[in-house]
C-alpha cells in the first residue's frame, strides 16, 4: 500500500473471481486490495484468492466491526483488517496476531484514539466532505501518523490527498463499479485502476 500508494476497496453484490479481480488491479498498478464483509460470501473468497495472488497482490477485509469477525478474517487468510470506525477490539485481535489494521476516524480526538489502539494507519472517513485540506491540519499534531483517506477519493483528487500527506489514498467505485466487478470485466478494471494512479 506505501509503495503503490493506493488500496483498492471492492464493494459488489456479486464477485465471480477474486482471483482475478486482484490480477487485473495488479495489472493497472494497485497491487492492495480491500474485500469487504458487506459483499456475500466474502471469506470464501478470502479462502480461495489469498495465498493464490500472494505475493504479487496483498489481500484483505475491511468492515471488520467485532472481534469474532477479526479472528475469522485472519484465519481466512487476511493480510490486513480495516475498520470502518473506532474498533479496539478489532485491533486487539489483529495486533495479537501481528496483522497490521487500519481503523476508520474523522475527528483529532478519534485519530488519537485509533493510533493507540494500535493502528498501522487511520483511515480518515468520509474524506471527500472535509477535502485533502483537512487532512494536511491532521498532521499538524499528528506529525507522525500514517493517514489514508477514504471516501470520494477519485482520480482527480488523489494526488491532492497525497500532496497533503496522505501515506496512501482508498480507491473505490471509480475503479471497482459493482456492476463491472460483477460481470468480470477484468479488462476494464484494469484500465481504470491504471487511470487512477496515473496522476503521481
Amino acid at each position: 500500500m506505501v509503495a503503490d500508494r493506493v488500496i483498492c476497496v471492492v464493494r459488489a453484490p456479486q464477485l465471480p473471481d477474486a482471483q482475478a479481480l486482484c490480477h487485473a488491479l495488479a495489472d493497472g498498478g494497485i497491487r492492495t486490495v480491500e474485500l469487504t464483509f458487506t459483499t456475500p460470501d466474502v471469506l470464501r473468497h478470502l479462502r480461495e484468492a489469498a495465498d493464490a495472488v500472494a505475493p504479487r497482490v496483498v489481500l484483505g477485509v475491511g468492515t471488520v466491526v467485532s472481534a469474532d469477525d477479526a479472528r475469522a478474517a485472519i484465519d481466512a487468510g487476511a493480510r490486513f483488517l480495516v475498520t470502518p470506525g473506532l474498533r479496539p477490539e478489532v485491533a486487539a485481535v489483529a495486533t495479537a496476531a501481528g496483522v497490521p489494521v487500519l481503523i476508520g476516524a474523522l475527528t483529532p480526538t478519534e485519530v488519537l484514539q485509533a493510533h493507540e489502539a494500535g493502528a498501522s494507519a487511520v483511515k480518515v472517513f468520509p474524506a471527500s466532505v472535509f477535502g485533502p485540506s483537512y487532512l494536511g491540519a491532521l498532521h499538524g499534531p499528528f506529525p507522525d501518523i500514517d493517514l489514508v483517506p477514504s471516501g470520494g477519493v477519485t482520480a482527480d483528487n488523489a494526488k491532492d490527498f497525497l500532496d497533503h500527506g496522505a501515506v496512501a489514498v482508498t480507491a473505490g467505485t471509480g475503479v471497482v463499479p459493482p456492476a463491472t466487478v460483477a460481470a468480470g470485466d477484468w479488462a476494464e478494471i484494469t484500465r481504470r485502476a491504471r487511470e487512477f494512479v496515473a496522476g503521481w
